[in-house]
C-alpha cells in the first residue's frame, strides 16, 4: 500500500526540512516547496493527501491559496503559521482549511495531527458517493450539494466530513465529544470554533435561515440534530 503523500508549501528552508524528516520518519511520503508557483504546478500531475501551507508566502496570498485548495483539491488543508491572531485561525477555517497549527511547533504535533485527518478521512461511512435529503443531492465524490434546479454549491472536505456525519445520522443528537472523536483533532476551544465554523458554512449552503435552521439544528449545551430525511445513492 502506498504511503499517503503530504506537500509542504513554506518559504523557510528549516521549516521544510524540520517537517520533512518528521514526516518520512514516520512513514509518509512528502514534496516541498518554497513558492506558490512550483507548489501550485506540482497540484496539476498529483494530487496529495494533505497539503501543509503556510500563510507568509513571498509569492501568494497564502489565505486566497487555501482557498481554492478547498474548492478544487480532494486533499485534507493543515495550515502552518505564524500568525496567532484568533481572526486569522477563523478566516483559515470558513476559507475551507481542515486545520490550522500555529508557529513555534512540536513536529510530533504535526505528525499527529495528519494521522488524525487521514484517519477520519478512511473512516468515513461508505454507504454511497451521493445521499438525497429535503429538495437537496449531495455528490460526495465531487465536493458539490446540488439543488432542485440542478444548480450547484462546491463544499470542502471539512465540510463534508461534518455533514456526511450529520447524513449518517439523521434525527439523532451529536454531541462535540461524539464529531470530535469521529472527525479527529483536539478537543478543546479549537476543535469547537472549528466545528462552529464548518456547521455555519454548511447552513449558509443550505440557504438555512441563521435565526431559525430548518434542518441542522443546534441543541445548546448538549450538540447537534440533523432533522432531514436522508436517502443514499
Amino acid at each position: 500500500m502506498t504511503a499517503p503523500l503530504v506537500t509542504i508549501l513554506d518559504d523557510e528552508p528549516e521549516i521544510r526540512r524540520m517537517l520533512t524528516d518528521a514526516l518520512e520518519d514516520a512513514g509518509f511520503r512528502t514534496q516541498s516547496f518554497s513558492r506558490a508557483r512550483e507548489f501550485e504546478a506540482a497540484l496539476k500531475r498529483v494530487t496529495p493527501d494533505v497539503c501543509l501551507v503556510d500563510l507568509s508566502l513571498p509569492d501568494t496570498d497564502g489565505l486566497a491559496l487555501v482557498h481554492r485548495l478547498a474548492l478544487e483539491q480532494g486533499a485534507a488543508v493543515i495550515i502552518i503559521s505564524g500568525r496567532v491572531q484568533v481572526q486569522d485561525r477563523v478566516t483559515g477555517l470558513e476559507l475551507g482549511a481542515d486545520d490550522y497549527i500555529t508557529k513555534p511547533f512540536d513536529p510530533a504535533e504535526v505528525v499527529a495531527r495528519i494521522r488524525a485527518r487521514l484517519r477520519s478521512g478512511r473512516a468515513t461511512p461508505q454507504a454511497g458517493d451521493v445521499a438525497r435529503f429535503n429538495g437537496w443531492t449531495a455528490h460526495f465524490d465531487r465536493f458539490v450539494l446540488e439543488d432542485e434546479t440542478g444548480a450547484e454549491t462546491t463544499f470542502s472536505q471539512a465540510e463534508g466530513e461534518v455533514l456526511r456525519l450529520f447524513l449518517e445520522s439523521p434525527k439523532r443528537l451529536i454531541s462535540r465529544a461524539q464529531m470530535q472523536e469521529t472527525l479527529g483533532g483536539a478537543a478543546g476551544d479549537s476543535f469547537d470554533r472549528a466545528m462552529d465554523v464548518r456547521i455555519s458554512r454548511l447552513r449558509t449552503k443550505l440557504r438555512e435561515d441563521p435565526k431559525n435552521p430548518r434542518l441542522i439544528k443546534t441543541i445548546y449545551g448538549a450538540g447537534y440534530i440533523f432533522l432531514g430525511d436522508v436517502r443514499w445513492g
